[in-house]
Parts: structure tokens; C-alpha cells; sequence
């Protein structure tokens, strides 16, 4: 008879075969809740469930305010050491990382799809090879950060980037391992400490990171993660008066609520917030390519904030990419995101799935029309909604102007060499996170992308990122811009030193 398989260590999930401690890493050491449980009446956890089944995950060390707390003042404590690091000794660090993202990205891949239900296929060849180049990069980068001194009147300026202090960092669920390094590697590069609140619906592979970053050699409170609800962690979190700049990646209305708390103590912010994207389709483009980038918007269940849901196509055109479009929805494979062959997975939780059906319904019952999908997939059950296109919708409607972050796109017309009819559509609503413009016309690709309000414009492509590119959105899609030096802008304090060419005591 087989032995039993050994139970986990003490604080320990075993998530698709891989240990996690499921405590928050604070001042280098692992910490439970049972203070935050004992002050306010709350459990010390809160279950983590997984988009695929449902099944518990594991009972996540809950914080509160205790715990924010703690973790600033690990954070500021840990400052002075670490902004006093030598640059290319921080770089070294990150690279340490960096390896130990490499070796465990089995790990991490596995981990990731179960809490957060993405293709395992793009956790392992793209998402967590890209949390490893994100740390590369910035370490690279600070290494080559530099401005060319300049004279004023015979004095010499001279521009450097100065640590801040602790760093709050508040990640969403979609992508949450890299969205988290993306925003942790500027900020220790730059010399501040980190305090990371992930997702409370995707907390695991952030406490995996914590241990990789501790074997790697990073000092104690550096880098800390605290877990939990927003309004119980994430608002003590942001309100401390320790804490000198704040990352925030999520909707609208929580980032407004971080930015009044921001203003008590006058902390810069940089938001990168909801998408309402358009993809402009003209009658000379491609039809293949136009549709090709259509269904790319259902990537990750369509939960990318990048995505362009409203589909706004040349009316002479509308029929020839419709057909198109429909006939690579057809070849879309939803199910587990474990299965290599999987296109589509699930949505992250139920009140989610809720969430994205109630939009399609009120679409529908306004009169709207599914070309394709238009519900649950039935066959699936749980967490799993159809890929769906609607037509005949308005301008003014919530289906057009709401951010849905799932599944769904529309399909709207313009008439034929209406380029301010499109643009109009285009910038149409309160937001300006990013467009994707498909034309044959470079003159006209010029000439439209110009126009178009949005962080980013991709012509006849989508989600093609360097990092060395500026990203954040217009308009209620987020205020501030990370990436390449951007990123080392915001975490940083520029300081100009300007030195006279006299006053010198003369020695020897």
C-alpha cells in the first residue's frame, strides 16, 4: 500500500504541486495576521479560489492595518542601507533575481494559471520569461541612466536621479507576477524599498517572488508583500505618511480614493487605469490582418486593459471583416488553461463572470445583437464565458462606454473616407489607455494616429511592448508615464547641481 503523500509544512498550500507560504514577507521574515485577527474582530485569512474549478487554493494570510504598518517601517528602516548601495551592486541584485525567476519558471507558470486561470502555454513562453526581463532591464538601465552635464553662464549642471524612500505598489489580478515586476524593478533600482500589496484574488506567485528575492540575496525590507482586501490593507497602505510614492494599477474609482489619501502627505502617484480601446478598420487594410487583430482582443478572456473592445470598421468593409472575423472564432478553443491547445480560458472569479454578463444582457435587452456568443459557455460552466461580438449598439450606451474586462467586443461603422467620423468614434468616451489602427495607407495611418487619444497607438499590429517605451494612458485611463527613463523620473527625485567655475581654494 502507497504511503500518504507527507503533509505541507506549517503555513504552507501546495498549489499545482508547488509549495507556497501563504504569510506575508515583511522586514526579511515571514509574518501571520493573528495581530491585524486580534485588534479588529476579522478572520487572520481569506480563502484563494481558483478560475478554473473553484476549488480553495489556499487560506491567505489576511492583513490590516498592523500589518501595513509593519511593512512601511521595515521598508523605511531598510531605505538608507539600500539607497546607499552602489548602483551597479543594485543592478547585480536584480540580475540574482532575475536567475531565480529563470529557475523556477515551471513553478511560477503553474502557480500563476491556477490562481489566476491563463494559458499555462503563455505563462511559461512569455509571461514569466518577461518577469525576468523586466528585472534585467532596469537593472541595465540604471547603469546607463545619465544626462549630459550643461553650462549655464560658465557654471556646469549637473542632472542626477535621488531615492525617494518606500515605494507603495498595488497590482491588479490579470497579469499579476509581471505587472508586479514591472513595477518593483524600476523602484528598487532606483534605491527605493518596495511594499507590494498583490490582488486579493491572485496573491500567490507574489509570495513565491518574495522567497526568490530573499535566496537571491536582497536585504531585508527591501522588498516586502503584505496580503489582503484593499479597503482593510491596501487604504492603511497608502495613507502612511512613510511612504514617499505609490503605484497603482486598477479601476477608476479606487484610484481616486488612493489619490485623496496620496494628497495628505503630498505623495506623487502614477495610475495606469481602465481602457475602453478602439480598433479602427479601414477599407484598405488587410481583411485577414484586421480580423487576425480583432480575436486577439479576447487574449487572456479579454481581461488585458489594453484591449481594443470597440471594433470600428469602414462600412463598405463591415461585411468582408465580419465574415472574416467570425471564421477565426470558430477555430478558438476555450477550456483549461492548462491544455496546450486551450485559446480561451476562464474569467477570474464568479462575481466577475456576473459582472461581465449582466453588461452583454443589458446590451441585449437595449437592443443589441450577438454575432457571436452572448453568454456563459454552458458546456463549461463555472467561470467560463463565451467569446462575444455585438452589433447594432450605440455611441452613448454603456456597452460602448463602460470598460467590461472580459470577452466582449462591439462592432460599430463609419461611413466610407470618413476619417473624422472615425476619429470622433475613436476618442468617443472617458477614456485614452491605447488604439490599434488597421489600414494599407501609411499617409492615412499618420494622419489618423495622430489624432487618436491614447497612450499608446499600435498600427497594424497589437501588444507589441518594449520597455523602453513610455506607457500610461489619457484622459481617466491613468495619470504619469512608466518605462525606460520615465520609470526612474517617477521613483526618483531629480536633483540639478550647478557649480560655479570659481571659489575653488587653491592647494599645491
Amino acid at each position: 500500500m502507497a504511503s500518504p503523500d507527507p503533509a505541507p509544512p506549517p503555513h504552507t498550500a501546495a498549489v499545482a504541486g508547488v509549495p507556497v507560504d501563504i504569510r506575508h514577507w515583511v522586514g526579511g521574515k515571514r509574518v501571520t495576521s493573528a495581530t491585524a485577527a486580534a485588534s479588529s474582530g476579522a478572520s487572520a485569512t481569506f480563502t484563494d479560489h481558483s478560475p478554473l474549478d473553484g476549488a480553495p487554493l489556499a487560506e491567505i494570510a489576511r492583513g490590516g492595518p498592523a500589518e501595513a504598518r509593519a511593512a512601511v517601517v521595515a521598508a523605511r528602516d531598510a531605505f538608507p542601507g539600500w539607497a546607499a548601495t552602489p548602483p551597479f551592486e543594485r543592478a547585480r541584485l536584480l540580475h540574482a533575481v532575475a536567475d531565480g525567476v529563470e529557475a523556477r519558471i515551471e513553478d511560477l507558470a503553474a502557480v500563476e494559471t491556477a490562481d489566476n486561470g491563463a494559458l499555462l502555454r503563455s505563462h511559461r513562453r512569455g509571461v514569466m520569461p518577461r518577469v525576468a526581463h523586466n528585472l534585467r532591464y532596469f537593472a541595465d538601465r540604471l547603469l546607463a541612466l545619465s544626462h549630459d552635464d550643461f553650462e549655464t553662464r560658465g557654471h556646469t549642471n549637473h542632472v542626477s536621479w535621488d531615492p525617494t524612500g518606500p515605494a507603495v505598489l498595488i497590482t491588479p489580478w490579470n497579469a499579476p507576477l509581471m505587472l508586479a515586476s514591472w513595477k518593483i524593478a524600476p523602484a528598487l533600482a532606483a534605491g527605493n524599498t518596495v511594499v507590494l500589496k498583490p490582488a486579493e484574488w491572485t496573491p500567490l506567485t507574489a509570495s513565491l517572488f518574495a522567497d526568490i528575492a530573499h535566496q537571491a540575496g536582497l536585504p531585508a525590507g527591501v522588498l516586502n508583500v503584505v496580503q489582503g482586501y484593499g479597503a482593510e490593507v491596501g487604504e492603511p497602505l497608502v495613507a502612511d505618511p512613510d511612504v514617499r510614492r505609490i503605484s497603482f494599477t486598477g479601476s477608476v474609482p479606487t484610484a481616486r480614493r488612493i489619490a485623496a489619501a496620496a494628497a495628505e502627505h503630498l505623495v506623487p502617484c502614477s495610475f495606469e487605469l481602465g481602457g475602453k480601446s478602439p480598433l479602427l478598420v479601414f477599407a484598405d487594410a488587410d481583411p485577414e490582418l484586421a480580423a487576425g487583430l480583432a480575436v486577439e482582443q479576447f487574449d487572456n478572456a479579454g481581461q488585458v486593459c489594453l484591449a481594443a473592445t470597440r471594433i470600428l470598421v469602414e462600412e463598405s468593409a463591415r461585411d468582408t471583416f465580419l465574415g472574416h472575423f467570425l471564421d477565426r472564432v470558430t477555430k478558438l478553443t476555450q477550456g483549461d488553461p492548462r491544455d496546450e491547445a486551450t485559446d480561451v480560458g476562464p474569467t477570474i472569479h464568479p462575481r466577475h463572470v456576473e459582472r461581465v454578463d449582466g453588461f452583454v444582457r443589458r446590451a441585449l435587452e437595449a437592443g443589441a445583437k450577438a454575432a457571436t456568443g452572448g453568454g456563459r459557455n454552458e458546456r463549461l460552466g463555472g467561470n467560463y464565458y463565451l467569446p462575444t461580438l455585438l452589433t447594432d449598439v450605440a455611441q452613448d450606451s454603456e456597452i460602448v462606454q463602460e470598460e467590461v474586462f472580459g470577452p466582449v467586443l462591439t462592432l460599430q461603422t463609419f461611413p466610407d473616407g470618413d476619417e473624422d467620423e472615425a476619429v470622433r468614434l475613436a476618442n468617443d468616451t472617458r477614456f485614452g489607455l491605447a488604439a490599434t489602427l488597421a489600414t494599407g495607407d501609411r499617409e492615412r495611418a499618420d494622419r489618423v494616429g495622430a489624432r487618436l487619444v491614447a497612450g499608446t497607438v499600435w498600427v497594424n499590429c497589437f501588444f507589441v511592448r518594449d520597455l523602453s517605451a513610455p506607457f500610461g494612458g489619457s484622459r481617466a485611463s491613468g495619470i504619469g508615464r512608466e518605462g525606460g527613463d520615465w520609470s526612474f523620473d517617477f521613483y526618483c527625485d531629480l536633483k540639478n547641481t550647478v557649480t560655479a567655475p570659481k571659489g575653488w581654494a587653491r592647494h599645491g
